[in-house]
């Protein structure tokens, strides 16, 4: 390359460095998917941040509030979001002039027979300042990718947020039903016992079979078992708990009643295409796909020649320290590299995240319909469990008519023990029944709050420091 192509490159080089490069914006796309204009329900009661606060429960607000200060997976997940804007200031850093200070001395001593000992001392000192010029915004998209890493990580956290306060609440609710299902079972072996009593004593008066004590036994040895199982569900449902709240697995809600909470109407749902923007996974893969948008024009970028400008300043002094700062050596200097051959290794790189950028489109479509599945979902089957509900109630007052009608009928003799047992079977599945389905009911609106949720004010833990495991004598065992 003659002397007159490399002025004329430098010249152009320079004159796209003033122009102000090859900037690429951050692109703001739409919706991957058409939304729907209306969800298939509605509601009028306004959804708060705080969605559990719905269910009027004063100390679920309270288990809910210390989860979310010590739930060790959502401080791993602020633990990288604070990662993600420690990298973003490592992207920043690299548009700013780096500047090294060096400072040396030396002392070199020679014995030598015909000049007898000599001693040498060199003493220097310098500073250099470098500084590459984002002549085509290849560090500038490195930066906004690095932004938006940030971004899509403090959704992260609002998700894994919404994860742990919808799991606390349904684990609550699960601790409630098998309360109810232990007090249910303890009252159901109350009544079977006391029908044992009536069969056994029917038995030796000749108005009952030996089968039909035999039964009776078995049904009250069942339900023995069914208390037995509840009684576990409300230990084991307790460790749950403490794990959640970031404690170690105890049953401390021995002594506390849950009760399951009324289901009120249905929440304001809103704009569909605002509810999606609303959700933090979402807004997570938008933030992923535009970080990825700008990679690939960092990638685009690194085909062209860079431009680095550095300066130094220098001083050495073989005599006294004093004399050091007395002469000085300057130096200016611009450099311009431009790649000539690689093997497609750069374009390989760009085809790299052309796919990259392909498949965060793709992976975002799919959480946007995720995203109305789960909504849509959530309204069908509270709206089919209000039903069910309905049925289980209407089923279990027609079952207490029948039992006690067979329980009357058996006392004077006018029909078999079967009869009373299968009646009374009935009726205590259905008790249990109810309680499980007003659960589930719970359940379903939980999804809903989950499924329609944004974000909320939350107050970042402080991070953990090895020294608070092991105390101030931080050692290796081995050594």
């Amino acid at each position: 390359m003659n002397k007159f192509l490399c002025r004329r490159y430098l010249a152009v080089s320079v004159l796209l460095l003033l122009l102000g490069g090859c900037h690429r914006p951050i692109k703001e796309p739409g919706l991957p998917v058409e939304a729907p204009k209306a969800f298939s329900a509605e509601g009028l009661k306004p959804l708060v941040p705080n969605w559990w606060a719905q269910f009027e429960d004063s100390r679920l607000d309270a288990l809910v509030s210390e989860a979310l200060a010590g739930n060790f997976d959502l401080q791993a997940a602020w633990d990288r979001l604070a990662q993600a804007e420690a990298t973003a200031k490592q992207a920043n850093a690299a548009l700013r002039p780096a500047v090294d200070v060096s400072a040396g001395s030396s002392t070199s001593r020679r014995d030598a027979k015909a000049t007898g000992t000599t001693e040498t001392r060199t003493s220097s000192f310098g500073a250099a300042a470098s500084y590459e010029v984002d002549m085509w915004s290849e560090l500038g998209s490195r930066r906004r990718a690095a932004r938006l890493d940030v971004q899509a990580q403090q959704e992260a956290v609002d998700t894994a947020a919404i994860t742990i306060s919808a799991s606390l609440v349904a684990v609550w609710y699960q601790l409630g039903e098998a309360q109810a299902l232990v007090r249910i079972s303890e009252a159901q072996i109350v009544a079977n016992e006391n029908v044992l009593e009536i069969v056994t004593t029917q038995f030796q008066n000749g108005a009952a079979r030996a089968a039909d004590v035999l039964r009776q036994r078995q049904l009250v040895a069942s339900t023995k078992e069914r208390l037995i199982s509840a009684q576990e569900t409300v230990e084991v449902l307790q460790y749950q708990l403490s794990v959640l709240l970031g404690r170690a697995p105890a049953m401390e809600w021995a002594d506390t009643q849950v009760t399951l909470a009324a289901v009120g109407a249905l929440p304001a749902m809103g704009i569909p295409a605002e509810v999606l923007w609303r959700r933090p996974d979402v807004r997570q893969g938008y933030r992923e796909l535009q970080a990825a948008d700008q990679r690939l024009a960092a990638a685009i970028a690194d085909q062209y020649p860079k431009l680095s400008l550095s300066a130094g300043v220098s001083t050495s002094s073989g005599a006294s320290a004093r004399d050091l700062f007395r002469d000085w050596t300057t130096s200016l200097a611009a450099n311009l590299v431009g790649p000539i051959f690689d093997a497609g290794l750069r374009k390989a790189e760009i085809e790299r995240r052309q796919a990259i950028v392909s498949e965060q489109i793709h992976a975002w479509s799919a959480t946007v319909l995720e995203a109305l599945r789960e909504i849509e979902t959530a309204l069908s089957q509270e709206r089919q469990q209000v039903l069910v509900i309905a049925s289980i109630r209407e089923q279990l007052d027609l079952a207490r008519h029948t039992y006690e009608r067979n329980r009357q009928s058996f006392m004077k003799g006018q029909v078999d023990y079967i009869r009373v047992l299968e009646s009374l079977q009935s009726l205590q599945g259905l008790e249990r029944s109810e309680v499980a389905a007003h659960r589930v009911l719970i359940q379903r609106r939980i999804d809903l709050y989950r499924a329609i949720a944004g974000s909320w004010d939350k107050q970042r833990p402080p991070q953990a420091r090895i020294e608070e495991l092991v105390g101030d004598g931080v050692s290796d065992k081995n050594d």
